[in-house]
């Protein structure tokens, strides 16, 4: 398997961190998980098209993180995509993409009478409803659904990803989770969500309860680390940064306090293949694991 971050940031718009989004690939499988902001733009840099897309998987109900569904939806049509959209995800967001697909419905129906393209079955929607425990496959790959910590936001999802021997965790949107540790136990790689308290202070825009708040539904600096260690996870990638712009080594040391692996702040496009034991990221191409 292969993990790609197509985006790693956060509702805060930065202009090197797009919308929550990864992508987790196999020979025969390319899941998706999530569509925040630029999804379609990343996939397209990174030689892949929406229209390959065999599954996509919806964390939870929050715009950052499915804000650009029916981009991808119609690129994916114009990219010819000959095959059925097959979502998993949370009843809220599936009441969500139904209105959203009923919102475009006259301006989709007309560009398809007027374009006259040989197929429309890139617009259907197979949609099916995640429940905590659920396992399914995608090609060769199996996905384990586990209910995770987003406090007001139920439910929230994160993901473990098992095929040929390997796993890996993603953990969606969360606070400190016990039930993500325990189905992670020993990944070769854990895809953590992380806030930096210190970095986002009070500010015109946010009072202190404001961070306070967010805090208490994201993952710590200060906590990742060990959530890695107690899962036995091979290389932590961290993502979703809460505020998008950071001091790295610092965080890097924060976290090292808790965690002796391999710790990998995540960027946009950065790859990490499993099979190859290898990251690669613009000029960079290293082994790892």
């Amino acid at each position: 398997m292969e993990a790609i971050l197509l985006g790693t940031g956060c509702p805060v718009v930065h202009p090197e961190r797009g919308g929550a989004a990864t992508l987790i690939a196999a020979d025969n499988a390319k899941i998706l998980i999530d569509c925040g902001s630029g999804v379609t733009q990343r996939l397209v840099e990174t030689g892949i098209k929406g229209a390959e897309i065999d599954a996509l998987l919806i964390t939870h109900f929050h715009t950052d993180h499915l804000v650009d569904f029916y981009q991808l939806v119609i690129s994916s049509w114009h990219q010819g995509r000959d095959r059925p959209w097959r979502i998993y995800a949370p009843r809220p967001v599936l009441d969500h993409i139904e209105a959203v697909m009923a919102a475009w419905e006259a301006e989709r129906a007309q560009r398809i009478d007027f374009e006259q393209r040989t197929s429309t079955i890139g617009f259907e929607i197979e949609q099916t409803e995640v429940a905590g425990g659920d396992v399914f496959t995608v090609g060769d790959i199996e996905v384990t659904a586990v209910e995770v910590d987003h406090g007001p936001v139920a439910p929230a999802f994160g993901f473990v990803f098992r095929a040929d021997g390997q796993s890996i965790v993603h953990s969606g949107d969360t606070a400190h989770c016990p039930a993500l540790i325990k189905a992670g136990q020993g990944a070769d790689l854990l895809i953590h969500e992380v806030m930096l308290h210190r970095d986002a202070p009070p500010g015109k825009h946010r009072s202190a309860k404001t961070m306070d708040n967010v805090a208490t539904y994201h993952t710590l600096s200060s906590e990742v680390g060990g959530i890695a260690r107690d899962m036995g996870a091979r290389t932590l990638t961290l993502t979703h940064f809460v505020p998008p712009e950071f001091d790295r080594a610092a965080l890097i040391a924060e976290v090292g306090e808790t965690y002796d692996g391999p710790i990998i702040i995540g960027e946009d496009l950065m790859r990490i293949d499993l099979s190859r034991r290898t990251l690669s990221w613009r000029h960079i191409h290293q082994r790892i694991l």
